[in-house]
């Protein structure tokens, strides 16, 4: 049998994988499993692996990490390709493919029609609360529908990151345990908010090259440029509150029962707001709407329009 895992989705990629690995016997696994680096494989070594014989087991497992993704066109792939066709019934050959990878290679295109093809892609909406709520259960606790709206925003969507989080969410509440929205807050870090004040740092330094990076960084996370709009408007609105309430002598931690913000936004919000002015707040903030809005009504692409408002800011 050969299989191809592929896809972002990592945490689910590894778990089927732990599936497939079962038919040997994990104290045989070190006499009936091979893992190979697909960047520099080569074809005798793949041959020698699969065509050795099961050892007191009746399959043996070659595992091999990322070779789509590196392998050229030429005599070596097409040689592969027809060593594929004979792979021996003992063995299972499965390919595993942690980064993205051209869909125009040929062995690809091959093992489409042959292999069990698996695509592991992050889940989305409905169907990923539903995982987180079942994740949660797994793990002998319960999470409120809100909570569990609230993790995704804060940790996002990766499989793997939720899954931490979750067991660390699952210990603080015990066996049978409720995670609630306010529990969630309590414990998980907003990585997105921490990316935001990194990118809001650059802004404030006016250091255009780093905060093009920062913004880039953002969508590559897999931000899309509206929301992203909506969160440098929230953060701007905060570096209004801040400054006006700091101006009133007001302690970080009464400006922050104010604002209905954690303790730790204000004191970051405090070190971001001596770079700007209120005119300046006022002004960035008022640009940022004109943004939102010339985007959703299609007069601008979001993307651009984050680009020239970081230029706009560092003087560029």
């Amino acid at each position: 049998m050969i299989h191809l895992l592929y896809g972002p989705d990592e945490l689910a990629r590894s778990e089927y994988l732990a599936t497939l690995r079962v038919v040997v016997p994990p104290d045989l696994a070190d006499l009936n499993l091979t893992s190979l680096d697909g960047r520099r494989l080569k074809l005798d070594a793949l041959v020698a692996a699969c065509e050795a014989l099961p050892f007191i087991a009746e399959r043996r497992l070659v595992l091999v990490f990322d070779l789509l993704k590196h392998q050229k066109a030429g005599k070596e792939r097409d040689e592969l390709r027809t060593y594929l066709e004979r792979i021996p019934p003992t063995c299972d050959l499965i390919f595993i493919e942690t980064q993205d990878f051209d869909k125009r290679n040929a062995i690809f295109t091959y093992l489409k029609k042959v292999a069990d093809v698996r695509e592991f892609l992050p889940k989305e909406g409905a169907a990923l609360l539903n995982w987180v709520g079942e994740r949660a259960r797994d793990l002998g606790a319960s999470i409120q529908p809100a909570a569990a709206q609230r993790l995704t925003l804060l940790a996002g969507s990766e499989g793997r990151m939720l899954d931490n989080e979750l067991r660390k969410l699952a210990s603080y509440v015990g066996s049978g345990g409720r995670i609630t929205p306010q529990i969630v807050d309590r414990l998980v870090q907003d990585d997105q908010e921490q990316n935001l004040f990194a990118f809001i740092d650059e802004l404030s330094a006016r250091r255009l090259a780093a905060a093009l990076q920062s913004l880039r960084h953002l969508l590559n996370d897999g931000q899309a440029a509206t929301y992203l709009l909506f969160m440098i408007a929230r953060q701007l609105r905060i570096l209004l509150g801040v400054k006006e309430l700091a101006g009133q002598r007001m302690r970080p931690d009464e400006i922050a029962t104010q604002l209905g913000q954690k303790p730790f936004v204000v004191r970051k919000a405090l070190e971001q707001v001596r770079a700007f002015s209120d005119a300046d707040l006022v002004r960035l903030h008022d640009r940022v709407l004109e943004l939102d809005h010339a985007t959703k009504t299609g007069r601008f692409d979001a993307e651009a329009g984050l680009e020239l408002l970081v230029a706009e800011i560092c003087g560029a």
